[in-house]
């Protein structure tokens, strides 16, 4: 009788050790594939010295999105920015789209042509070719892929490993938002479950709402990057916290990070939401995912250029590897990082 093969649960992995163990056999064949898996989006090549950027993301309902309070035309102009979000890390910009739906029967016409009214939105706002996809029938609800392609020069583009000792930490925008906006709305469901006239309360929470139900991609940074002819040493979306997502760019650069809590930046709006719901907007922005602003890392000697931005806030810098990755305290007590939430260091 044969043995039985070993059954390995995904949580034992996480969602990035899957990833690896998944795609640890793909070696590329092309010489035209400059960059695989690994990284925010794929990496191709031209005789021009322009690289091609390729990235794809998967939203599936119930999962990703709740069509109860998630209107269809945000969730098309949503998925548009994750996907784009991607090819931003790159230190590129989108040039065209492909989307594919898995549609239940439930879902009537109208309601795609709501999804792909959001999508056109998103497109048009930031020159993107909606170039192809595929429409299936789907089992499990509404399902969307999106493949988003993008352009950069290549002595400009920037991958996740290229972080150098002493490089200042950067992220764009503020964090914790999105996070705090999906709160708002399960609460609400929550408590409206069943009234047949619901009115939810969410004065005072607007630009939550806005953060979490239509994020906007953060193209002006691209563009104000390439203004100031400033190249990113390594480059990450905020997608899934910044906690995880630092850690991910510090792992592929084989690195350390320190970054400071008072220099998190955090909306008045996530931090009065988070004091009404008893939660901490430190988390929320550490692993609240969502976001879509980027994280970034330049040499110490661009502090200056850097700052005179005005879109950028500078939060920590790299360390060597051996030190890890730790949240400073305004009392100096180190804090170390970790994919969900974070506890004391025990040193």
């Amino acid at each position: 009788m044969a043995a039985q093969k070993k059954r390995t649960e995904i949580a034992e992995l996480g969602e990035f050790g899957l990833i690896d163990k998944l795609t640890a056999g793909f070696v590329p064949r092309n010489a035209s594939t400059l960059r695989g898996t690994g990284d925010d989006a794929a990496v191709l090549g031209d005789e021009q010295g322009r690289r091609t950027v390729v990235s794809t993301d998967s939203f599936f309902e119930g999962v990703d999105f709740d069509l109860t309070y998630f209107p269809l035309k945000h969730l098309g102009y949503k998925v548009v920015t994750a996907a784009v979000s991607d090819i931003l890390a790159m230190n590129a910009l989108p040039s065209q789209l492909l989307v594919s739906l898995g549609v239940s029967a439930k879902i009537p016409v109208e309601a795609l042509q709501d999804l792909y009214e959001g999508i056109a939105f998103a497109c048009n706002e930031h020159n993107i070719d909606l170039v192809g996809g595929d429409t299936r029938a789907s089992m499990t609800g509404l399902v969307i892929s999106v493949t988003a392609i993008g352009h950069v020069d290549d002595n400009r583009i920037a991958f996740r490993n290229g972080a150098g000792q002493n490089d200042l930490i950067c992220i764009t925008g503020n964090l914790g938002a999105a996070y705090m906006g999906l709160q708002l709305l399960e609460r609400e469901k929550r408590v409206l479950a069943g009234i047949a006239d619901p009115e939810p309360q969410f004065a005072g929470y607007e630009y939550l709402l806005e953060k979490y139900l239509k994020p906007r991609p953060r193209t002006d940074i691209i563009a104000a990057l390439a203004d100031e002819q400033i190249v990113p040493t390594a480059m990450i979306d905020l997608s899934d916290g910044l906690a995880s997502d630092l850690m991910q760019l510090c792992r592929a650069s084989h690195c350390g990070a320190r970054i400071y809590l008072e220099r998190i930046p955090i909306a008045k709006q996530t931090s009065a939401l988070a004091e009404e719901m008893h939660a901490d907007p430190v988390v929320a922005a550490l692993n609240g995912g969502e976001d879509y602003e980027l994280l970034f890392t330049v040499p110490l000697s661009m502090q200056e250029r850097i700052m005179g931005l005005g879109l950028v806030d500078v939060i920590g810098h790299i360390t060597p590897e051996s030190t890890g990755c730790f949240l400073v305290t305004p009392d100096g007590s180190d804090i170390r990082l970790k994919a969900q939430g974070f506890v004391e260091d025990e040193k």
